[in-house]
């Protein structure tokens, strides 16, 4: 019989046992509260889940929406979806392609690669934190549980070449 939980309600040091998607959804959620809150100081109050991977790619270059929401896994549509809040909020434009008309590329802007590196910076202040306060094997192991999650097997070419898999 499933029982039913409230997790504001159980507290930090709680017996109950927690299922690996509840806690993944809590530690995906927390992720995300620490992008937005951090993002707030530095003046980018807008933050969207989406957000992260889409100025990370868009850092390389200009990309076309078809080809972006191949990167991510999505249909078009939720590309342009995520594609059409950037240009909202003034992070991004779409122009189309100077050699193939049909493409409608994505470009940042000024203020998007700013807001992107300010991503970056985010990301890579929070894993630093985060590794400070784990042991290599711990991150390993972590790592490995999450690509497994992802692919349904773990051992792709990512984690069997990775530095911190023995």
């Amino acid at each position: 019989m499933h029982k039913c939980v409230v997790w504001d309600a159980v507290p930090e040091k709680s017996t109950a046992p927690q299922l690996f998607g509840d806690l993944l959804a809590r530690a995906r959620l927390s992720w995300v509260r620490q992008m937005a809150s951090r993002l707030e100081g530095l003046g980018y109050s807008q933050y969207r889940r989406s957000d992260a991977l889409v100025l990370r790619l868009l850092l390389c270059g200009p990309l076309p929406v078809g080809r972006l929401g191949s990167v991510l896994g999505v249909t078009r549509q939720a590309a342009r979806k995520a594609v059409d809040g950037l240009a909202l909020r003034g992070y991004a434009r779409t122009e189309r392609d100077a050699e193939d008309s049909r493409k409608l590329n994505v470009v940042l802007t000024p203020r998007g690669e700013a807001y992107a590196r300010a991503v970056v910076e985010v990301i890579e202040a929070l894993n630093r934190e985060l590794s400070e306060r784990l042991d290599p094997a711990q991150l390993s192991a972590a790592a490995a549980v999450l690509q497994t999650v992802i692919t349904g097997d773990g051992d792709t070419d990512e984690t069997r070449h990775s530095p911190h898999r023995s």
